[in-house]
């Protein structure tokens, strides 16, 4: 098939690129000039695992970049909107870039086509895409006949290329039948089942992106509440994680204790619900809960370091390890990583930190305007000198280090584990003090 992807970002090209794979000829779309430039000469803007090879390897033949969406428009049978919706100060979703996409896509529409939401957006989206595209065909006094589809994404960073390769579920939202041929027989290639292919209404196709990102935090934010409690009581969490776990409905998965959520999606995705809810004149209690106690866990890690040093970190100095939300990804939007470090800086500490990935974009736009910061590329290095060692981010050249190592560099072998990640390995025998969530 041919197929447009509008907007170049995470979602988008991970999209357009593996529909390109599969030998859909792939047109993406971006408004910013610059990026398409550097594109087309194979260069990605963000790290994702295999996407710069599957790029590199599909570039001007099956997979294509421009900022010319009418030509876009005259060539497809599929426009895929994939621009980002930002969320504002108040939870609400901001949709200016995604309806200025409908816009435009109204003005210089000519032929039949099925426009496809992929962005994440809020339960009505579709109807306000459709009424901005009527209105301007009307303008132009033109009929066209054109479909609006809901097609939630559900791909993790750090994994999007399988994730999208290998899906769990297809789902979407659409109103006729002709429609959902079309769109199964694009995505056909990705799975064997036809069960992995759900067919929904548009609005609850909307819906179920929150309600499966509200769910999955949900499960961070009660094993967290639970590793508190666990501290509390003398419990630990890591056994009782265990214990829960193996009941096959509740499961792992989800379930390991932690400084918090963070990325792209889940803070907004929550907050997005919450509000929309709000909206509809319903106040959430759990979707709230789960919110509050993520605000809170993303403290925590650093709470344990001011008790264990004390209110004043003047002349403290202290290594992290990670940046990023999570592992497999550069991306430190929301990431407990700089709330920790933000915290540690008030308190008058220095910090040094390395990263292999999120260094970068850190830097530039989430701890530009700090002091006191030290950056590494080495992960033994950046602990010379330091007074305790904190891992937010469980990359795996984190997961077993050497410990003999880590100690000769610290000042004190300290350790503070914020994703637990070294509870198994007796560390208080091999000398350090060892702090961890959900135990003492």
């Amino acid at each position: 098939m041919n197929i447009a992807v509008v907007g170049c970002g995470y979602v988008g090209l991970t999209s357009g690129t593996c529909f390109s794979e599969m030998g859909n000829t792939v047109l993406c779309i971006d408004v910013d000039k610059t990026k398409i430039k550097k594109l087309n000469k194979g260069k990605v803007p963000i790290f994702e695992p295999g996407l710069s090879s599957l790029i590199s390897k599909n570039l001007n033949k099956t997979l294509f970049f421009s900022d010319d969406l009418p030509k876009a428009l005259l060539k497809s049978e599929i426009v895929f909107i994939a621009v980002g919706t930002p969320m504002k100060e108040n939870g609400e979703v901001d949709l200016q870039y995604f309806l200025k996409v409908a816009k435009e896509i109204g003005a210089h529409l000519e032929k039949n086509i099925i426009i496809v939401n992929k962005s994440t957006v809020p339960v009505g989206t579709a109807d306000k895409v459709k009424e901005i595209i009527q209105k301007e065909l009307d303008s132009r006094n033109i009929s066209i006949h054109f479909e609006v589809v809901s097609n939630p994404e559900f791909l993790k960073e750090g994994t999007a290329i399988n994730d999208f390769m290998k899906p769990d579920r297809i789902v979407i939202g659409a109103n006729t039948d002709s429609v959902f041929e079309k769109m199964e027989q694009l995505y056909s290639p990705f799975f064997r089942t036809h069960d992995r292919f759900i067919r929904m209404d548009i609005r609850s196709s909307e819906m179920t992106k929150y309600a499966a990102n509200a769910m999955l935090a949900t499960k961070i934010s009660f094993i967290n509440e639970i590793a508190v409690i666990c501290e509390k009581v003398g419990a630990d969490v890591n056994q009782v994680r265990v214990g829960i776990g193996s009941d096959s409905r509740i499961g792992y998965n989800f379930m390991y204790p932690g400084a918090g959520y963070g990325g792209s999606c889940f803070p907004k995705d929550v907050k997005a619900l919450h509000k929309i809810a709000s909206d509809f004149g319903y106040e959430t209690k759990l979707i709230a809960a789960v919110e509050e106690v993520n605000d809170v866990q993303k403290l925590i890690i650093a709470q344990k370091v001011i008790h264990r040093f004390g209110e004043n970190l003047k002349n403290k100095t202290f290594a992290i390890w990670g940046l990023s939300f999570k592992p497999g990804t550069d991306d430190v939007r929301e990431a407990p990583a700089i709330f920790v470090i933000k915290e540690l800086l008030k308190k008058g500490a220095k910090i040094k930190v390395y990263d292999p990935k999120a260094i970068e974009s850190a830097r530039k736009f989430y701890l530009s305007a700090l002091e006191n910061i030290t950056y590494f590329d080495s992960k033994y290095q950046v602990l010379e000198n330091a007074d305790a060692l904190v891992l937010m981010t469980e990359w795996k050249e984190f997961r077993s280090p050497d410990f003999e190592e880590i100690k000769s560099k610290l000042n004190t072998p300290i350790i503070f584990d914020g994703r637990n990640q070294y509870h198994k390995f007796n560390l208080k025998e091999k000398g350090f003090e060892y702090y961890q969530i959900g135990k003492i």
